[in-house]
């Protein structure tokens, strides 16, 4: 019987530092660094056999799949000016927020990737761009202002370990965000006076410290990041997903659509944001956004995959 456990406990212990088992092992951050800077060089070389693919590699780009290749692969000709980085080894995922170069052009770029045994499993990207349709769907009418968003970029920090919270928290703050906008008040947001939005590089300052409506002076006396909610028509905040938390930069990567009220010609949103927060409270929120075609399922993730919401705002076909 001894000589049983004794080999039931080789066998265990071979299992646990056999290379199949090492490769379980958390990536940290400087791991999760590398893959992504591997993945944007094959991204940028347009060489997805550069980029440390899993076999059941999946992709999509504002929601609609595509192939490694295809998409911001073939239209970039290289990063742009701006470059944020955050990691969350809990998850075993990558964001990068930025900008990329499209010949003469810049968009504004938020991608999302994740691993699956040691390769690249998923990439998820939101990629606006000055010529996109508007609200409305009017091509080229977007929010969009790359230079705003140079002027007042996102911080690239460290945040000391004593003045952190619990990722549980800065998620919380981040729901408490989208529930305000459904509720049509910022009254119950757990935001830090002042706080910043900036969407597609558009806003930051300039929405802030202006002389705010009676409804938001109950709570607030300048305009910030919980302003205006009364006015825009969203009657939901649908499928949330809080996709990963940098817990040394103290950032939530969070995505979600916003669903316009019933007959409403407005389009739905499709974003992929960026919270900061400090002390537990949302200090600035960046975001890549497109308003979709209202015949796309989206955000087309898990546990919403290509199923939600089918149609917009029960708009009668004529």
């Amino acid at each position: 019987m001894n000589r049983l456990c004794l080999v039931a406990a080789a066998i265990l212990q071979l299992a646990i530092t056999s290379p199949a088992a090492m490769a379980q092992e958390v990536c940290d951050r400087a791991c999760l660094g590398g893959k992504l800077d591997q993945f944007l060089e094959a991204v940028v070389a347009n060489d997805p056999d550069k980029a440390g693919l899993w076999v059941g590699y999946r992709q999509t780009q504002n929601a609609l799949l595509i192939a490694p290749g295809e998409g911001i692969w073939a239209t970039n000709s290289g990063l742009g000016a701006l470059d944020r980085r955050y990691f969350d080894p809990a998850t075993g995922q990558a964001e990068f927020f930025g900008t990329m170069k499209e010949g003469d052009e810049t968009a504004i770029v938020s991608l999302r990737i994740k691993l699956h045994d040691d390769k690249i499993g998923e990439a998820e990207w939101h990629v606006a761009r000055a010529s996109d349709p508007d609200i409305r769907g009017v091509p080229g009418k977007i929010v969009f202002d790359t230079e705003n968003l140079l002027a007042n970029p996102p911080l690239d920090r460290t945040v000391p370990e004593s003045e952190r919270r619990p990722r549980d928290e800065l998620i919380a703050a981040v729901n408490s965000y989208f529930d305000g906008i459904v509720a049509g008040t910022g009254r119950y947001v757990r935001g830090n006076p002042g706080c910043q939005r900036l969407e597609n590089g558009l806003g930051g300052p300039d929405w802030t410290g202006r002389p705010v409506s009676e409804a938001d002076a109950e709570f607030q006396e300048s305009s910030d990041c919980r302003s205006g909610y009364a006015g825009l028509g969203i009657v939901n905040v649908a499928a949330r997903r809080y996709l990963m938390v940098d817990e040394q930069a103290q950032v939530v990567v969070a995505s979600a659509v916003f669903i316009r009220d019933p007959l409403n010609p407005k389009r739905r949103n499709c974003f992929m944001e960026i919270f900061y927060l400090d002390e537990g409270k949302i200090s600035s929120v960046y975001a890549a956004m497109v308003y979709a075609d209202p015949q796309r399922p989206m955000p087309n993730w898990a546990p919403y995959d290509g199923n939600f919401p089918i149609a917009q705002n029960l708009i009668p076909h004529g």
